[in-house]
């Protein structure tokens, strides 16, 4: 097999959100890293759909979008429901269940299935739906890729519900969970971020550990930076957090704030959105600190970076990360972390001291003791803020990750190429994909 063969990648992701997530950030910087080293991707999306470069062209999958922020929950009329994926998507949004990486997977197959000999292989992003099993039964290798196991989620969830009502709900939107485990163990090649994920991965999902493969997410180290013409302000916090997702940890985040507000002048600018009824703003309320916290959301890039400058101490008080974009972007722009040590943290952030400081997570009191030694020492903010900005740039860009990436796209197509030569009379291959394990 020709190792610079461009390749023709179809790149699935069930949601690209273009201001807040990781899956939007993940799809739009590693398929435009991917196209500058000469291979050519298409994205496959749901939506909210990503922001692509130009090179990449981006192939829309509108679903029934019930959680659309405009009319969330919005039943469809009967006229509506046209494919199967809007059927599956209908049948599970009335169960209770997530529909999302079913039903996407499903309207990815259905796209995919009469261009199959258009690609070379397929990288799911995250949804590990049952769709994907029929693209590779079709004969087009696909590389599935885990940031973190959903199950973890499963798990905080369930553990942060308050009644017993609260816990069979949640139980019964993340069982999406236990087709995501029966699809990633059927794939040939997982790829994960962190030594971390492979872990929980193999543990929650049963994935052999010989099929599970580590490449780093990366950061825009141009657009994250320092700006030298933007003056901290005293006291100011700034955390990136899905506000009522319990495995964010703003909870302790909002708790320790309260603890250093008995003495000093401090406050909170939150990139985020607050639901007026959600866990986080009863917190807030409870704890009467609605005056220093301030939610973001919908910002421009340049203005992130602002924010992001503006603060003395970034904090990312996660009970669990696969890796953490968040960390990497606010390290990148020279901010002094404070981070937990749940999941990936500490493997992606550094040694506690020297390039951030760390504290176990769910703990409010240490949480608000490391934040405070950080606002009371420069030296220690100017220390680990250069530190952690170094660590960045040596070790987690866009052009490394694409770099993995395709090697494992190398790796998937020559392991299929050898099924495919053990199986005469049998199932075969995509045509495109015949041609290039022959070449």
């Amino acid at each position: 097999m020709d190792k610079d063969l461009p390749l023709h990648i179809a790149f699935l992701t069930y949601r690209g959100k273009k201001t807040v997530g990781g899956q939007g950030v993940y799809t739009r910087q590693l398929t435009k890293a991917i196209t500058d080293l000469g291979h050519s991707v298409e994205v496959f999306s749901g939506p909210e759909w990503p922001e692509t470069d130009p090179r990449v062209r981006l192939h829309a999958l509108p679903s029934l979008d019930f959680y659309n922020e405009k009319h969330p929950l919005r039943l469809p009329r009967p006229h509506q429901l046209k494919t199967r994926g809007d059927w599956v998507e209908f049948g599970k949004f009335l169960t209770g269940q997530f529909p999302e990486p079913l039903a996407f997977s499903v309207r990815a197959r259905d796209a995919l299935l009469p261009r199959i000999n258009e690609f070379d292989l397929v990288q799911d992003n995250q949804s590990m739906g049952s769709g994907l099993l029929g693209i590779q039964r079709a004969g087009l290798p696909v590389l599935g890729t885990i940031h973190h196991p959903t199950t973890v989620d499963r798990r905080l969830e369930l553990e942060a519900a308050e009644t017993w009502r609260e816990r069979f709900f949640k139980n019964r939107w993340y069982s999406f969970t236990d087709m995501q485990t029966r699809v990633a163990g059927k794939l040939s090649r997982v790829l994960t971020v962190s030594q971390n994920s492979v872990a929980d991965i193999h543990r929650d999902h049963g994935v052999p550990l010989d099929r599970l493969q580590v490449v780093p997410v990366g950061v825009d180290q141009e657009l994250f930076r320092p700006l030298p013409e933007v003056t901290p302000k005293k006291g100011r916090l700034v955390t990136t957090a899905s506000a009522d997702a319990a495995m964010k940890g703003l909870k302790y985040l909002l708790e320790a704030l309260a603890m250093l507000r008995r003495d000093r002048d401090v406050d909170l600018v939150v990139i985020g959105k607050l639901r007026p009824d959600g866990p986080a703003a009863r917190t807030i309320k409870d704890l009467g600190i609605e005056g220093a916290v301030k939610f973001v959301k919908g910002v421009s890039d340049q203005r992130l970076i602002e924010i992001f400058n503006e603060a003395q101490v970034g904090v990312v008080p996660s009970l669990y990360e696969g890796f953490s974009l968040p960390a990497v972007e606010l390290m990148c722009c020279g901010v002094p972390l404070v981070a937990t040590t749940g999941g990936a943290l500490p493997e992606v952030v550094g040694p506690d001291g020297e390039t951030a400081l760390l504290v176990e997570p769910g703990n409010s009191e240490a949480l608000a003791q490391r934040i405070g030694a950080a606002l009371d020492d420069q030296d220690l903010r100017e220390r680990i803020r250069w530190a952690g900005r170094q660590r960045v740039l040596e070790r987690w860009t866009w052009k490394h990750s694409a770099l993995g990436t395709v090697e494992q796209y190398r790796a998937l197509l020559e392991e299929s190429a050898e099924i495919e030569a053990r199986r005469p009379g049998g199932r075969q291959a995509a045509p495109r994909f015949r041609a290039l394990a022959g070449s």
